[in-house]
């Protein structure tokens, strides 16, 4: 009988301890000191695009009171422009910034969540993600890739892009090499185009020596800053294919679980912000931007014609409705998304 007590009491010892390390362990993610990487698929502080992951990590530094620290990437500093996905789901890094359609050729429903041609605009996704299921179909079709995005800015209406050639009709469509991402390049494609996928931060060369044709980019505000008025001659809307881009922070998941709840809400708070910010920070300056290209730069403002646009919407529409045909889980995202 003494000796099951002491077995018994021993028995005790070994689970209090261990139940003392598990709450040890908890302490310690509660309280440490998280020191985290970001690479992005923009230039380093580059207006708008570039200043959105760097405003995340400071407001989540100073809401944590310093426990979790994010140190922000250009593009090409530690992974190049496009390399930023697979980054993050290898763990690499543990978060990035960028634009879903970038990943079409990995994950082909992930361009429902940056802009389709005549899709949602900036408000309309932002209720579709945030109140409609979109956010749930999102996290859903990344989880396999071990991701976790989070809406992260939008750039709200762009313009079509930049051009050295006049587009009077579809003829002048056909052959033209522009630089067009996403489902807007199959569109530009079908017209008889040649889409080219190039990085930000090789567009002005590419179009100055006629690399490209043309090339759209964001809007007035970056644009300007980029210089694109000094590589073309003609500055051409609608943005027909990217009515309202939104961007997304994307977390490893491994990394993401590590972290405590607390961390968790203000990653998630402090980005929904920024998701705003950015719409804001585009909707005020694109206009005294379009102001300057045109008044200080002569930049001659164009507007596709009538018959172009609605044969681009045509085959906007065509391309969306057979990709929902051919997968199931465009398909998916597509029926919500309408």
């Amino acid at each position: 009988m003494k000796k099951i007590l002491t077995f018994i009491f021993l028995i005790g010892i070994i689970s209090g301890c261990s139940g003392e390390q598990e709450s040890s362990n908890s302490a310690d993610a509660e309280y440490k000191t998280y020191k985290w990487r970001l690479v992005t698929s923009w230039p380093k502080n580059y207006p708008g695009l570039g200043m959105a992951p760097e405003r995340i990590a400071d407001l989540v530094e100073e809401m944590s009171n310093g426990q979790m620290q994010i140190t922000v990437y250009g593009a090409g500093e530690q992974v190049p422009a496009f390399g930023v996905f697979d980054a993050v789901s290898s763990g690499s890094h543990q978060m990035g910034h960028s634009g879903g359609y970038f990943w079409k050729g990995k994950v082909p429903a992930a361009q429902f969540f940056t802009s389709v041609p005549f899709g949602l605009t900036a408000d309309e996704i932002n209720a579709w993600v945030n109140r409609g299921g979109g956010l749930e179909l999102w996290r859903e079709i990344y989880e396999p890739f071990n991701i976790y995005p989070i809406p992260a800015g939008n750039t709200g209406t762009q313009m079509f892009g930049w051009f050295n050639k006049e587009i009077n009709s579809l003829e002048d469509v056909k052959g033209l090499k522009m630089r067009i991402p996403g489902i807007g390049g199959e569109v530009l494609k079908e017209a008889g185009g040649i889409p080219v996928t190039l990085p930000g931060g090789e567009l002005f060369t590419a179009l100055q020596t006629g690399v490209i044709d043309a090339t759209e980019w964001v809007g007035p505000y970056n644009d300007l800053t980029f210089g694109f008025h000094q590589a073309a001659k003609y500055y051409y809307y609608p943005g027909w294919h990217e009515p309202g881009p939104m961007l997304e922070l994307l977390i490893n998941m491994d990394a993401w679980n590590s972290l405590p709840k607390h961390l968790q809400v203000i990653i998630e708070t402090a980005t929904k912000a920024v998701n705003q910010d950015t719409l804001d920070e585009y909707l005020a300056r694109n206009n005294q931007a379009l102001t300057e290209l045109i008044e200080v730069h002569g930049v001659e403002l164009r507007k596709l014609p009538d018959d172009v646009i609605e044969e681009f919407r045509v085959i906007s529409n065509e391309i969306l409705s057979d990709l929902a045909k051919e997968d199931d889980v465009i398909g998916k995202v597509y029926d919500s998304y309408i």
